[in-house]
């Protein structure tokens, strides 16, 4: 009998659920990514919507010794001739087998890797995604090994103030057998025992597992199953829409224009899928099929306008627009996303069940076939463009809240750290992000990053008519001064990202310190090239650091101020702004800036 109530018991759990506010909340701050798109404000706040990314823990696998890393975008670029045959040297074997489509900003990791997680923690929290669902399509794996880790990683995480995504699985797209071993597993390992409870991502007062309930059978257990979960099975057709013998349905991958699935009191739907490349196309009518076939629906395909004529038309994100403005049209209660970070595709050859010619990658490709919002190492500045017009585009679809105002006026004395309390608003960020990475990658690679060093916990500004005054906090003692690159202040003072550095105008650093001062430099001709403007003052003690920079000095004697900043500490690879998602610690995250505006 207790065996019948524990689901209940760990359900009422689930309902009480409530996601903790983090100081940190990315609605605040500005970015402008390397094609020039500045990621917009959209205020205020829509209520009740829900964010969902597709997530692949597949990345565990053990490689045979002697194995190499297989890049098709790499092998395609070195041997274009490999395109049309299929057995090219370059592939290296004639038998199938899993290649990348490109390398990540972040390496070919397993996704055991726990500082892999942790930065997946956060730039998918500082993007507002609300859960994820592993993918479990394929037979009856669920990838235990690097689920384990993972909920290990984000509970961690989530403890330490990042709202992090709530977790859930997608199983095989019928009622199959291997279904039902991966329902009944899971529900054993995980959900029966109330594992990482605070993670699950509860839909309708219940834990949601995406899922056919149609096979379980009377058994007490399948009972329990059956009334633990909101079952929302997946729907693998990019062109039917939902089955109508399965109307609990939810979607994960369609052709434009996507259907709503479940229909609401007040005719919206509860679903929309929103993606950013489908691996269908003409020659299939639309169905699921290879991904090099011609016509496929790239990145860079519209269906309103067909295919981005640009040569590097595959980074501007046509499609992934196109299904967002669907999804606006629509306006459903969630959207699930396709996907985060998928990477790897198999290789087919002209006997296999698909379609492509002369041999086939279904899922990915190349750079415009492929799917994956994970920022590119290959594509340099713009590895990050469709990570921030993902940021975006949820903006708009969640809303934004408004910006703090800034208190009043404030003089602060050099080394009066009490005065910094009244100074609002605290500019938060995550703590516990400079843990360092020792950790196998696949192919038997090691990855390896000691940079974090200090752990920057929080910042203000305040002002005067003569001065500015910025503080900044870590969460341990401040390492010497005398360390490269350290704790380096970044200043956009007119928010255009055509001048300076990545847009920024001036940097502060203490490379030559002189006591108390250090320098004020301005970007030259746009570059990582940095010149003296100037001395400023500088005062650090224990955890705690602060500048005061003169307002002539900025050219904001008389101007409203309204600017962006960032700190950055050990920055290993300079002039690459994609090394702010890598080493040290930056604050705010990635490209990202804190802004500071008067009323």
């Amino acid at each position: 009998m207790v065996k019948h109530f524990l689901p209940l018991i760990l359900l009422f759990s689930c309902m009480a659920q409530a996601t903790a506010q983090p100081d940190v909340n990315s609605d605040y701050w500005a970015a402008t990514d390397g094609l020039g798109r500045e990621v917009g404000r959209y205020d205020p706040p829509r209520e009740g919507k829900t964010v969902i990314m597709f997530y692949w823990t597949w990345h565990q696998r053990e490689d045979a010794p002697g194995t190499q890393v297989k890049n098709v975008s790499q092998i395609l670029r070195n041997h274009p001739e490999a395109r049309q045959d299929a057995r090219h040297p370059a592939w290296t074997e004639h038998a199938t087998g899993n290649y990348f489509w490109e390398e990540p900003l972040l390496g070919y990791y397993r996704i055991t890797d726990k500082w892999v997680l942790r930065k997946h923690a956060e730039m998918l929290a500082d993007a507002k995604v609300d859960a994820v669902m592993f993918d479990c399509t394929n037979g009856s794996l669920t990838w235990d090994q690097a689920t384990d880790s993972l909920l290990e990683v984000w509970d961690v995480a989530q403890k330490e103030g990042i709202n992090v995504p709530k977790i859930g699985f997608l199983l095989p797209f019928g009622p199959l057998p291997h279904s039902l071993v991966s329902l009944r597993h899971l529900y054993r390992k995980y959900y029966s025992k109330g594992l990482y409870k605070n993670l699950w991502f509860c839909w309708n007062g219940k834990p949601c597992i995406m899922a056919y309930p149609d096979n379980l059978t009377d058994s007490p257990e399948d009972q329990d199953i059956r009334s633990f979960f909101t079952f929302r099975p997946g729907q693998p057709d990019y062109v039917n829409g939902p089955n109508p013998r399965f109307p609990q349905q939810w979607g994960w991958l369609e052709n434009y224009p996507q259907h709503g699935y479940i229909p609401l009191s007040d005719g919206r739907p509860e679903l929309v899928t929103v993606g950013v490349a489908q691996n269908a196309g003409p020659e299939t009518k639309g169905h699921c099929s290879a991904f090099n076939l011609p016509g496929t629906y790239a990145r860079s395909f519209s269906q309103r306008h067909g295919f981005d004529p640009r040569p590097e038309g595959y980074l501007y994100g046509w499609n992934f627009a196109e299904q967002w403005e669907r999804a606006y049209e629509l306006d459903p209660r969630a959207v699930f996303i396709t996907g985060w970070n998928e990477w790897i595709a198999g290789k087919y050859h002209e006997d296999s069940p698909w379609t492509g010619k002369p041999y086939s990658f279904v899922d990915e490709y190349d750079w415009d076939h492929s799917r994956d919002i994970e920022p590119v190492r290959a594509w340099g500045d713009r590895g990050d463009a469709y990570y921030m017009q993902l940021v975006d585009r949820v903006r708009k679809f969640k809303g934004t809240q408004s910006q703090p105002r800034p208190s009043a006026p404030r003089t602060i004395p050099m080394g009066d750290w009490q005065a910094w309390q009244a100074v609002r608003p605290v500019y938060a960020s995550y703590r516990g992000n400079t843990r360092h990475r020792n950790s196998e990658a696949v192919c038997h690679m090691r990855y390896t990053n000691d940079s974090g060093r200090n752990d920057i916990t929080e910042a203000r500004v305040s002002r005067d008519a003569q001065y500015l005054y910025f503080y900044v906090e870590t969460a341990e003692p401040l390492s010497p001064s005398s360390d490269t690159n350290w704790m380096m202040l970044l200043l956009d003072t007119d928010r255009d990202k055509h001048t300076g550095w990545q847009g920024y105008d001036y940097i502060v650093n203490y490379r030559s310190p002189k006591g108390h001062k250090a320098f004020l430099q301005r970007s030259h001709q746009d570059k990582w090239i940095w010149r003296d403007a100037g001395e400023v003052r500088i005062h650090a003690a224990g955890r705690r650091l602060m500048l005061r920079i003169p307002r002539r000095l900025l050219g904001l004697e008389q101007a409203r101020l309204d600017f962006e900043f960032k700190w950055s500490d050990n920055m290993q690879d300079e002039g690459n702004i994609m090394d702010f998602y890598v080493n040290g610690d930056t604050a705010p995250g990635g490209r990202f800036n804190y802004v500071f505006t008067d009323p």
